[in-house]
C-alpha cells in the first residue's frame, strides 16, 4: 500500500544508502538529524540498530541498508538519521546522506520486477527513473509499521 493516495504529483526526499538512491514521501519526514550514538536494543532484528532519545521521545532506528538485506551500515558522523512519522509512530532511518527533493507523478513509478528474493518487499513501493537514474521509492509507512 502506498504512503499516500497517488493521484497527483508528490514531492519526495531522496537519500543514499549503499550507493543506491531511495525516495520517501516528504510528507512523512519530520526532520533530518546528524548521526548520534544509539542504545542497542536486545533481541531486536539486525536492522534495528537501537534507540535514540529525540527531545524526550524514544525512537527505534532502522538501518535501511540492513533492512533491505545489503549488510550493516558502518555508521560514522557523516551518516544521517531521517526521522519519519505516520499518525501512530515515529522512527529513525539510518542512511548515508540526503540528496535532493524531487517531484513524481503516479506514472513515474513502476512496480519492482519479480527477479530477486524480497522483490515483493512491503517497504518498497516501486522504481522511478529520474534524470536517467533509478530511484527506489520506499513505502515509508510500511517501514514505520514494521518497526512497531
Amino acid at each position: 500500500m502506498p504512503d499516500v493516495a497517488r493521484t497527483e504529483e508528490r514531492k519526495y526526499i531522496t537519500f543514499m544508502a549503499n550507493g543506491q538512491e531511495f525516495a520517501s514521501d516528504i510528507l512523512l519526514i519530520r526532520e533530518i538529524r546528524g548521526w548520534t550514538d544509539i542504545t542497542p536494543l536486545p533481541h531486536a532484528p539486525d536492522y534495528v540498530r537501537g534507540l535514540i532519545n529525540l527531545r524526550g521521545s524514544i525512537l527505534p532506528v532502522i538501518d535501511l541498508k540492513a533492512r533491505l538485506g545489503l549488510g550493516l551500515t558502518e555508521a560514522t558522523p557523516k551518516h544521517v538519521i531521517i526521522v519519519a512519522h505516520n499518525e501512530a509512530r515515529t522512527i529513525g532511518i539510518l542512511v548515508d546522506a540526503v540528496s535532493d527533493i524531487i517531484t513524481l507523478s503516479p506514472t513515474d513509478t513502476q512496480p519492482t520486477p519479480d527477479l530477486a528474493e524480497g522483490s515483493n518487499d512491503t517497504c518498497i513501493y516501486g522504481i522511478a527513473v529520474v534524470d536517467g537514474r533509478l530511484v527506489t521509492v520506499l513505502n515509508t509507512t510500511g517501514l514505520i509499521e514494521e518497526a512497531a
